[in-house]
């Protein structure tokens, strides 16, 4: 699921918050984290024994605190349109990773089917900017959502929209045709 929001010159793409359930496992990994590293913080020994001893400890505190990051982490991009620069993003709680980069010339999005092995699809909206150069802003299972959020992006930013969806078979999409349509059966 993602969550696809405009303000005026900001746009964000983001995955939707992790469940609830995930919050307390966490916790737990974080909390075992801790405790292992309060145990090897209070049994150091300051000599080359002692420090070697500490090191390998800490080895189960690494492993807990990245099981628990894997419960709580979530992407985002967000896309300064007024300033032309983005930033992908991967949040912890409320710590935000990541760094601005400038676009020059916004070109396209493009929906993309990426082949999976199991014999489905994975659909991806890129951002293709200054001349072939792309990112990618999303990924879904669901052609659907992801065809929402290239439209949506490419009308805040003001640019074409191509379906990369069939192999060998890429189209501009009329995106008057394609709001008439969806106005058409959202009123059925």
């Amino acid at each position: 699921m993602c969550i696809f929001e405009s303000m005026k010159s900001n746009i964000i793409i983001s995955e939707s918050e992790r469940p609830l359930w995930q919050i307390p496992i966490a916790a737990l990994f974080f909390s075992i984290a801790a405790f292992i590293l309060l145990f090897a913080l209070y049994n150091i020994s300051f000599n080359e024994k002692g420090l070697i001893l500490f090191l390998h400890r800490l080895e189960p505190c690494i492993y807990f605190v990245s099981v628990g990051i894997a419960f709580t982490f979530t992407k985002s991009i967000h896309i300064d349109v007024k300033n032309s620069k983005f930033r992908p993003t991967i949040n912890l709680g409320p710590i935000k990773l990541g760094r601005w980069q400038k676009i020059e010339n916004y070109e396209y999005v493009s929906v993309f089917a990426q082949p999976l092995q199991d014999g489905g699809y994975i659909f991806e909206v890129n951002l293709w900017y200054d001349r072939n150069k792309h990112f990618e802003l999303y990924e879904e299972n669901d052609y659907k959502e992801a065809f929402i959020i290239g439209y949506e992006l490419s009308e805040e930013l003001n640019i074409d929209l191509l379906d990369a969806t069939e192999r060998n078979n890429y189209k501009w999409i009329d995106k008057d045709e394609w709001k008439a349509k969806m106005k058409a059966n959202s009123q059925v």
